[in-house]
């Protein structure tokens, strides 16, 4: 069990991860402590219940969760990282440009190593209300993952995130950027038709000038 620790005194609240709940590896035994958990979005509740462990076994992304430090047991939010990697050989000059920019020009490659969150879901019951649970979460990954005792390097961190404004916007709001400057620029490098429908963003977030 860890607790986790303040990053910014600015982000805490009245209700705080930082103070009010610890960091857990999330499986079996965290859902049988606490209540089922629900985030409203039937795709990722079904995820966290059926198919998170699985993803771990097979080592292809480990989930991690906050829960309340008190005897009423409560999964605030939860979220699942993995390694990856953003290429920059196919990228336009402007999305690659705007990538490159706080690099060093001798250290600028075709690749530079990434986490990936898969899957990030806050509890419905403490959705809103002044709580910034997405927000104070973020935070914590940003400086999580650039702690000194890492055991490997990790320049950016990504999110395919859904393409909903509400979705969109609060990565937005945490500093996030796309990676491709339009809708019709992702399609091409995905080689997804411009009539098919484009159901997620990816969006990166630069740990260095964090």
């Amino acid at each position: 069990m860890r607790k986790a620790r303040i990053l910014n005194s600015d982000s805490i609240m009245d209700f705080s991860l930082y103070t009010h709940c610890v960091l857990l590896a999330y499986n079996e035994e965290v859902r049988k402590q606490c209540p089922a958990f629900s985030c409203g979005n039937t795709e990722l509740d079904k995820f966290f219940e059926k198919d998170a462990e699985n993803y771990a076994v097979e080592m292809l992304g480990k989930s991690y969760c906050w829960v309340t430090d008190d005897e009423q047991k409560q999964i605030v939010a939860i979220f699942t990282v993995s390694n990856d990697s953003i290429k920059t050989k196919d990228l336009l000059s402007s999305s690659k440009n705007k990538l490159q920019r706080h690099i060093n020009n001798l250290k600028r490659g075709r690749s530079y190593p990434a986490v990936l969150i898969g899957r990030f879901a806050v509890n419905k019951l403490f959705q809103g209300n002044g709580y910034k649970i997405g927000s104070q979460t973020m935070n914590f990954i940003k400086s999580w993952l650039i702690e000194p005792d890492d055991k490997t390097a990790c320049r950016f961190l990504v999110v395919d995130a859904y393409n909903k404004e509400s979705v969109l916007s609060f990565y937005l709001s945490n500093n996030f950027l796309p990676l491709f400057k339009t809708e019709e620029e992702e399609k091409a490098f995905y080689h997804i038709s411009t009539e098919e429908q484009l159901h997620t963003r990816l969006l990166y977030f630069d740990l260095k000038i964090r």
